[in-house]
């Protein structure tokens, strides 16, 4: 019998260069996945940069406290399908142009691949969350978002129906601290975002 010999540990693959760099900018490791999931669907869909409306979809799909923030109201649904249809939708159009809402200042740092509004909504968040104490997670990102001007992702919010200043009142909540916020129960996403206008 020939000697048994131990097979090499497998070896985790190396973390992406741009997800170090997320992480090493003050964002939890969930919220630098969401960036990092935003960074391939703007590369699939051929899009210049990563904007809102990129980071919304990445948010809604991969970070469960943003999830629970929509609640499971017909209205998250919805926005998901409009989301999914940007790349063959009325999001075409947005292919030609940068999202700038002509008063966000340039942001330096980690912005590199985003658009301005979307820079300027991860500082926002990053400022928050330093200001609570810890990394920026995805309730962060999302209530800088939704009161960014010229956000695409706050135009696909209302052709989804969503009822955007409830949204901004439930996000601000979430991203005051850890936990659910005692002032906003889930049942409560149901009635906020399940019949919005059209």
């Amino acid at each position: 019998m020939h000697p048994r010999t131990p097979r090499p540990a497998a070896r985790e693959p190396a973390e992406p260069g741009t997800r170090r760099a997320d992480r090493a900018a003050g964002l939890s490791e969930a919220l630098a996945a969401v960036v990092a999931g935003a960074r391939r669907r703007a590369l699939r869909d051929g899009d210049r940069q990563i904007d809102t409306a990129h980071l919304l979809h990445s948010l809604l799909e991969s970070d469960a406290e943003v999830s629970e923030v929509f609640g499971e109201g017909l209205g998250s649904a919805r926005l998901l399908g409009y989301l999914v249809q940007r790349s063959i939708g009325y999001g075409l159009r947005w292919q030609s142009a940068v999202e700038d809402s002509g008063t966000v200042p340039v942001v330096s740092g980690t912005a590199a691949g985003l658009s301005p509004v979307a820079a300027a909504c991860m500082e926002s968040a990053r400022a928050h969350a330093a200001r609570r104490g810890g990394p920026a997670r995805g309730v962060d990102l999302l209530a800088a978002i939704v009161t960014a001007p010229g956000a695409r992702a706050v135009e696909v919010l209302e052709r989804a129906g969503i009822d955007v200043p409830g949204l901004t009142v439930r996000s601000e909540a979430w991203a005051a601290g850890p936990g659910r916020p005692r002032e906003c129960p889930a049942g409560r996403a149901d009635r906020t975002f399940g019949d919005g206008p059209r």
